[in-house]
């Protein structure tokens, strides 16, 4: 691929592609094969020399473009010759599992030409008036240590992107009311259509259906089922793609589409369907005592689900999980926005307009960079130590699952957690008898798995981001003094914790530490491994008294 010929749409998301892969590779591969040379890192990947230059810092935010050395000489590296050097290290190759990835390719090509079919789509499209909800549809790019960040299986999905700004009715079926299968509270739902007498609302996402269709053909043929066509009332796509925000009711409705999003296969299992509304109401009372404490603490509750009793694989597929929406949770005067949205670089993302974060919040994080980031980490991770040390309980406050409140002065105010899948309990700290097997084991971590998952997500995914793009906006020429000092203030307030807390063993070895686990996704890619089985590589701790190199 010659980026020289490429339209604009395509440069860039060749850019974003090339980035984010050679970012997993300088993780999870490289190991001691990569260094830093005056402003570059220079790494080697299945014996080839790569050179990118590179701000450094556990982000690996790119500068410039990255090149390969050839008969003696730098040219342009694509992400088409990766992608090879990529299959010929991992194939076979020590700790690659083995074998051979043919899938693997294709998934980083389809990602790369999805982002420029957004790029290009959002140029015709009209952001949304709600502040948060254009922060939902900002995340062209996506996750930036991803080899297929945007990858989508299945024909369709332009119409219901959220990256293309889509909006849409809802399909409604009526479920018969014998066949009804669910928990908890659904009310929300009864207000999206009338019905005949005998059947209840369950709405539908209209690519599930299409993607159902063989499936629905003798149900709705004998009436167990009845199709009611599109609402009235358009819906918006969240980051997630398959959640979308309902503005009547003000709720968040999350369906399964059963289609491969970026990793994961996502579709409502039956286990994790019951597991959202037993987390719900177990989780009330923690989160009650985490607000407590922490005044800023948020979260939005998954009440109830609705599906239809059809066999499994109807169960899973109409399964719709009502989810509280963000704006009734936020104080007077205070606006949620993605995390993902506050840690997208306005530098290496220009092309991407509509980032949906607030003028106030970025000119303040400008001004006063410490103030607004040790702010940040006050209601971001204290919380979500907390919820660990004291209550058993591992959030996953990666940038995608938690909503930052900012005030009318652009300082964070609240963090809003969200998204329940994700959310597990430590066992042996909880009492789940009287759950089935199955769903029990969905919602359980084992500590030392749960505490990974709480420091990736929470410092290396998240918090590391956030960091870089604060010091990236606030002083180009001070950048790595800046981050320094970020980090020193996110040592304060996390040793100032710690120490309120008897220095429970977990948040020591946060503060002690040399490295962090980093969530190897290139490794679960190739290997086709379920998010929750995924491994995890050493990254430098930049919490430590020395931290790496910023």
């Amino acid at each position: 691929m010659n980026g020289l010929l490429l339209d604009p749409h395509s440069a860039l998301a060749e850019e974003i592609t090339l980035g984010a892969l050679l970012r997993c590779c300088i993780r999870e591969l490289c190991g001691s094969r990569v260094r830093a040379a005056g402003p570059y890192l220079l790494a080697s990947i299945a014996g080839t020399r790569v050179r990118v230059p590179a701000r450094g810092g556990m982000s690996l935010r790119f500068t410039g473009r990255a090149e390969r050395l050839a008969g003696g000489a730098w040219e342009p590296l694509t992400s088409d010759l990766l992608i090879k050097l990529v299959e010929r290290e991992l194939a076979g190759g020590e700790g690659s599992g083995g074998g051979f990835n043919g899938e693997f390719a294709a998934q980083v090509t389809a990602s790369r030409e999805a982002v420029a079919a957004l790029l290009a789509a959002r140029e015709r499209a009209t952001p949304p008036a709600d502040p948060w909800l254009a922060s939902e549809q900002a995340l062209v790019g996506g996750h930036p240590f991803h080899p297929s960040p945007k990858m989508r299986t299945g024909p369709g999905w332009e119409r219901y992107a959220p990256e293309a700004h889509a909006r849409f009715p809802l399909r409604l079926l009526g479920v018969r009311a014998d066949l009804v299968a669910g928990q908890g509270d659904v009310s929300a739902l009864d207000s999206m259509g009338s019905l005949p007498p005998g059947y209840l609302p369950l709405p539908a996402h209209p690519w599930q259906l299409e993607l159902l269709a063989p499936d629905l053909r003798a149900p709705l043929a004998d009436g167990r089922l009845v199709d009611l066509g599109y609402g009235s009332r358009p819906v918006f796509p969240t980051s997630s793609v398959r959640t979308v925000y309902e503005p009547v009711s003000g709720v968040c409705l999350k369906f399964s589409l059963d289609v491969r999003i970026t990793n994961c296969v996502r579709k409502n299992a039956w286990y994790e369907l019951a597991g959202a509304v037993e987390l719900t109401r177990r989780l009330g009372p923690v989160f009650d005592r985490l607000a407590e404490r922490f005044p800023g603490t948020r979260w939005l509750p998954e009440p109830g689900y609705r599906s239809a009793a059809l066999g499994t694989r109807l169960l899973e597929g109409l399964g719709v999980i009502v989810r509280s929406g963000p704006w009734p949770v936020c104080e007077p005067g205070v606006t949620p926005i993605l995390a993902a949205a506050l840690a997208a670089s306005p530098y290496g993302m220009a092309g991407v307009r509509d980032r949906g974060v607030p003028e106030a919040a970025e000119a303040r994080r400008r001004a006063d960079p410490v103030t607004w980031w040790r702010a940040y980490v006050e209601r971001v991770a204290l919380p979500a130590l907390e919820a660990f040390v004291r209550h058993g309980v591992v959030l996953e406050p990666h940038l995608q699952n938690v909503l930052v409140g900012v005030d009318a002065d652009g300082l964070p105010a609240q963090a809003i957690f969200r998204d329940l899948e994700g959310t597990k309990l430590i066992e042996g700290r909880h009492d789940l008898s009287g759950l089935p097997e199955r769903v029990a084991e969905a919602l359980t971590y084992a500590t030392d798995r749960g505490w990974n998952r709480v420091a990736y997500c929470l410092v290396v995914n998240h918090l590391a981001e956030i960091a870089a793009t604060v010091a990236e906006a606030a002083d180009p020429e001070r950048e790595r003094q800046v981050l320094r000092d970020l980090w020193a203030a996110a040592g304060e307030v996390l040793s100032g914790y710690a120490e309120d807390e008897g220095w429970p063993a977990p948040l020591e070895a946060l503060l002690s530490d040399a490295t962090l686990p980093a969530k190897a996704n290139l490794g679960v890619r190739w290997r086709r491994h379920a998010d929750r089985a995924a491994g995890y590589v050493p990254v430098a701790n930049p919490l430590t008294p020395v931290g790496p190199d910023l």
